[in-house]
């Protein structure tokens, strides 16, 4: 993979902002932007134990996408306060993803404020993830395209990420938001995968207090190197091709996908995968030939 790291700024204003990162649709990560936050001093994982530790939070692993799942449906349920004793104790693989700050505990909304970038940010989808030591997300975009600003609490992470242009080398899963799920993106077997060679992205590390925005669409892996957090919000596309497109994924993707795991069963999984590496390097034989 064509790795470049992301553009990192220590603040940034929202001209600035719009102009060279929002406008051409451009990740960067500003690394001082919410040392006023109250979250800044006190979010860490004994906090949120402290503060949420009686909450049933959903978690998930690295397993396989099987016809059995429901869409985002959790593979295991405990109290936060478990949750964070074996984050502290021992690599996990279960994460947190997609918890709902807002709703859970919304006294938790006096440690933060709403930043002002320049777009209108959804203020009822305030959003955590959490992870162990070396868990990680599958490379996957989100279902509306979203414009996300990822605050990062507690520990380090890892970041890459692609832009809907790289579709062709990826590859992507058909009728879905994610690809192969048997690639390591931290350490690519490009004998098996050799169309990744061809995929040009970006790369960061994530500390406590750095804010990531991540442009419409974009690809995106996190790898924890250590137990950690984060909270993303987010800002509706605005390009109208990823409107549309977050519009078609949300409304008949998703239900059509549903409906072919219960009809076909694994079948329909096996398909999408093989599908993938089929068209990925069908293209990547056209390119190479032109």
């Amino acid at each position: 993979m064509q790795l470049q790291e992301i553009d990192r700024v220590q603040t940034i204003t929202k001209e600035d902002f719009l102009n060279k990162y929002f406008k051409p649709q451009k990740p960067v990560i500003i690394e001082r932007f919410i040392e006023d936050w109250p979250a800044f001093k006190k979010w860490d994982l004994d906090y949120m134990a402290e503060m949420a530790g009686d909450k049933t939070v959903p978690l998930y692993d690295n397993r396989p996408v099987s016809h059995e799942d429901g869409f985002n449906e959790p593979h295991a349920k405990m109290k936060m306060a478990e949750y964070v004793e074996l984050l502290k104790k021992e690599p996990i693989k279960y994460r947190i993803f997609l918890w709902n700050i807002l709703k859970e505990v919304p006294q938790l909304q006096d440690d933060y404020r709403w930043p002002d970038f320049g777009l209108r940010l959804l203020k009822g989808l305030p959003m955590l993830f959490f992870g162990g030591k070396d868990s990680y997300t599958f490379m996957h975009y989100d279902i509306d395209l979203a414009n996300i600003f990822h605050f990062h609490f507690h520990g380090k992470k890892k970041v890459i990420l692609f832009d809907q242009s790289q579709n062709e080398y990826l590859y992507k899963i058909p009728h879905s938001l994610i690809v192969r799920e048997d690639i390591d993106f931290n350490d690519p077997d490009y004998e098996k995968w050799p169309a990744l060679k061809k995929a040009t992205g970006f790369v960061g590390h994530l500390e406590h207090g750095h804010v990531l925005y991540m442009p419409e669409g974009y690809w995106h892996y996190m790898r924890y190197l250590t137990p950690g957090f984060s909270m993303s919000l987010r800002a509706l596309a605005r390009d109208p091709k990823n409107l549309a497109k977050a519009v078609y994924n949300v409304v008949v993707m998703r239900h059509f996908d549903t409906l072919m795991r219960r009809l076909k069963g694994q079948e329909w999984i096996d398909w999408k995968n093989e599908k993938a590496i089929q068209r990925t390097h069908a293209e990547l034989k056209i390119r190479s030939s032109n």
